[in-house]
């Protein structure tokens, strides 16, 4: 299945109320990756029917923190405005297609008049990247084009652009959402750009693009990020030599290969917790399925063995962050004052 033109993309959910039923007994109320944003859906469990109710038109993230009977209180944000307290009621409580959200926000919940004032002056999109060089192996889900969070200042320097920071989620089974980030927040607000890609293998985007990603990692997302960046370099968004890499886990190991196998495109990079060198990892790790799953793709069953061979070790260490390193360019500048 694959989320064709913003339809129903599949349930991606990370929790779930303890008691989400609406009162007629059949309807559920939940919170799921939609894309790269969270909405709030109706689920019928006997007709199997699934409705978006948080605002379709809003590219923020809305998630259900509890039922007030058939009513739902909910929180929204964006990596740019600080979350608040929705109510959310039907119109007609014979339709449940049409949903009022009323903000209940109360001064505890609302941030400081300093925070509003610097983060009022930032804007974020959601950018639609087209994927490059589609192979014909390729599921029609696979092609299709994944996404970015571009966060960056209202106002654009005629001269200038600001510095820009590529923030990668780590899984790879993960999504980033169009929520608000407390760190990635007070980036922006220090004057730099923000692209957070969801690379093909996200959540949020159909299942030919989840699975499109085990198999190619290391290689696909390194390409979808390197797409990316291009693309706000090619909208004039971006300078192509103010261009840092951050991530964590997974994010952290497409922050290494992104260094090894295009050195000359980024001016630093910081990975968190990153997996350097799938060979060692798999004879240590607690999830050597992971290893396997990630390198071999639909053959990972197959291959799968607790005492990995030469020519698995070879691949692993092909598809590792460690096989480029001696293309990474490292810079080293220490300034001694004598008086």
């Amino acid at each position: 299945m694959w989320a064709e033109d913003g339809n129903f993309p599949g349930l991606y959910c990370s929790n779930i109320l303890c008691n989400p039923w609406l009162s007629d007994g059949r309807t559920m109320i939940l919170s799921s990756a939609w894309g790269s944003t969270l909405v709030i859906l109706t689920v019928d469990v006997l007709s199997g029917d699934v409705l978006r109710i948080s605002p379709s038109t809003s590219e923020f993230s809305w998630d259900v923190l509890t039922l007030d009977g058939d009513n739902i209180i909910a929180v929204c944000s964006s990596p740019v405005d600080v979350p608040e307290i929705k109510y959310g009621y039907l119109v007609n409580a014979s339709d449940n297609t049409k949903w009022n959200w009323l903000d209940i926000s109360s001064p505890i919940t609302k941030c400081s008049e300093k925070v509003r004032s610097l983060l009022s002056s930032k804007e974020f999109c959601i950018m639609s990247i087209p994927v490059k060089d589609v192979s014909d192996n390729l599921t029609k889900g696979a092609k299709k084009p994944y996404e970015a969070i571009f966060a960056s200042s209202k106002s654009k320097k005629h001269d200038a652009c600001d510095p820009l920071i590529v923030v990668l989620h780590g899984g790879p089974h993960c999504v980033s959402l169009s929520s608000f980030s407390k760190s990635l927040s007070f980036l922006c607000s220090l004057g730099f750009s923000l692209l957070i890609v969801s690379y093909r293998g996200s959540l949020g985007f159909g299942k030919e693009a989840v699975q499109s990603l085990p198999g190619r990692a290391g290689s696909q997302d390194v390409n979808d990020v390197l797409a990316a960046v291009d693309y706000v370099i090619g909208k004039g968004l971006a300078d192509p030599s103010k261009i840092v890499v951050v991530g964590l886990s997974h994010g952290g190991f497409l922050t290494i290969h992104l260094i090894g196998q295009a050195p000359d495109k980024f001016a630093t990079a910081a990975a968190r917790n990153a997996v350097c060198n799938l060979a060692l990892m798999v004879g240590t790790t607690d999830i050597p399925d992971w290893c396997y799953f990630e390198a071999f793709g639909s053959e990972a069953k197959s291959n799968f063995t607790e005492a990995p061979s030469a020519e698995h070790l070879a691949l692993f260490y092909d598809k590792s962050p460690i096989s480029h390193a001696s293309k990474v360019c490292f810079f080293s500048c220490i300034d001694v004052i004598v008086e």
